[in-house]
């Protein structure tokens, strides 16, 4: 279970990566901009099917979406100058409660 872990812990840190290089794409026009977010992507899933044969598909994937998307949103107001509002805060604290609440359960 270690293993499955650490595996989606990269899973979501390569989605993530390649999240926040998708501007640098232009719209898939960059060539090399757009294999190395599609390649990310897919190690991403790939990484996420060796996860689900070990955890839960449901768990794993609302820990691999929850988190991704919680990082993306710092990263973009950490790196990207995006803002950050109350309200958008609450928000991703909302989601990683959900993921907290969905592991809790997973465990039981």
């Amino acid at each position: 279970m270690f293993v499955a872990i650490l595996l989606l812990l990269a899973a979501i840190g390569i989605e993530v990566v390649s999240t926040v290089l998708l501007p640098r794409t232009h719209g898939f026009t960059d060539p090399l901009w757009s294999v190395v977010v599609v390649a990310g992507y897919a190690i991403s899933i790939w990484l996420l099917a060796l996860v689900v044969r070990t955890l839960p598909v449901s768990t794993a994937y609302a820990v691999w979406s929850g988190l991704g998307t919680a990082l993306v949103a710092v990263v973009g107001y950490l790196w990207l100058d995006e803002q950050m509002t109350l309200l958008k805060a609450a928000s991703l604290a909302l989601i990683v409660v959900g993921v907290v609440g969905l592991n809790l359960t997973a465990s039981h």
